[in-house]
């Protein structure tokens, strides 16, 4: 772990086993500055919900210590969610209020009354795109609304850190992409500190100040995206479909690209590296698009957007998006 000099999140050697000796964390330690965005990006299992949980006062580690904002988790569990707001995995509105009760609520609960509190509400509701729909029940929100009014939500009493547990699950890639401006500015703005766990290599590396790897409850990794990419052998091609078929029809004409080390699909994205990016990222396109649009014949109905970005160590992302109609064969 590499320390920080103005850690706002603090973790050292966390363990923590459950029942049937299932072990989550095998002495996890790292640190987060203060107003940076700070990834933990495994796979599912790593560890890092279990992470979140410690760090937000919802569990606690059979060894090691944390402290957020300079307030010992373990000690002083009141004075850390005085500091902090968290997203779960799942949604927290009430689906029977409305967007503007949701984070009314949430204020009065922090003690917060009067003009001061409807100033702060709409304010939010505002800059997380919510205003026109506020006096909707959340119940009606689509997902990516329902993802940024939970946000809203537990930023209502300003604090100092957020902690997002894989915050863009379930949504697509306008969704995800919409959501990160929203958390990107507000660290620039507003000086918050983000905690958030993922396991889209992408995000990461687009969105994170910094950025832990966590593998079987331990960082296995960490730095900026360019340090850790130095290290890997080889660029990252990633390219995001419109279903699972497509995606699978993809992995196999990328394995039969000359320099393509490994392709796997998971759901409707493929990943895949290769050596030479800049060289073979022109031939991994043309290569994916032929299973999924094999005629390319004349504009129909029904559209599939294809997100290609091929990554290398030295450039942080050259990215292409393609939007092709076509007859499915």
């Amino acid at each position: 772990m590499t320390g920080v000099s103005n850690a706002v999140v603090e973790a050292h050697g966390l363990r923590k086993t459950y029942k049937q000796d299932v072990r989550a964390l095998d002495g996890l330690s790292f640190s987060v500055a203060a107003g940076s965005v700070f990834a933990l990006l495994g796979p599912n299992g790593a560890g890092k919900t279990t992470t979140v949980r410690i760090l937000t006062t919802l569990s606690r580690p059979d060894e090691g210590n944390a402290s957020v904002a300079g307030i010992d988790v373990l000690s002083q569990p009141g004075g850390v969610r005085s500091v902090i707001g968290s997203v779960s995995q799942h949604t927290g509105a009430i689906a029977q209020l409305t967007g503007r009760e949701n984070l009314t609520i949430q204020g009065s609960l922090y003690g917060m009354r009067g003009s001061n509190l409807r100033r702060r509400v709409s304010d939010l509701l505002e800059q997380f795109g919510l205003a026109e729909a506020a006096k909707r029940q959340a119940s009606t929100y689509s997902g990516g609304m329902r993802r940024r009014l939970d946000i809203a939500t537990v930023l209502v009493h300003r604090p100092a850190v957020l902690f997002l547990d894989e915050p863009t699950t379930g949504l697509d890639p306008e969704g995800r992409a919409a959501l990160w401006a929203v958390l990107t500015g507000l660290a620039a703005e507003t000086g918050t500190t983000i905690l958030v766990t993922t396991h889209y290599l992408e995000e990461a590396d687009q969105y994170a100040t910094r950025i832990a790897i966590v593998d079987q409850g331990r960082v296995v990794a960490e730095g900026t995206a360019d340090e850790l990419k130095d290290g890997l052998h080889g660029d990252s091609v990633l390219l995001e479909l419109a279903d699972s078929p497509s995606a699978e029809q993809v992995q196999h004409a990328l394995a039969r690209v000359p320099q393509v080390r490994r392709a796997t699909a998971d759901g409707s994205v493929v990943r895949a590296r290769v050596t030479d990016g800049h060289g073979r990222c022109p031939p991994c396109w043309r290569a994916s698009t032929r299973p999924v649009f094999p005629s390319c014949p004349s504009p129909s109905p029904g559209r599939r957007w294809m997100t290609f970005t091929c990554t290398t160590p030295a450039t942080r992302s050259a990215r292409q998006k393609g939007s092709q109609s076509h007859e499915h064969q």
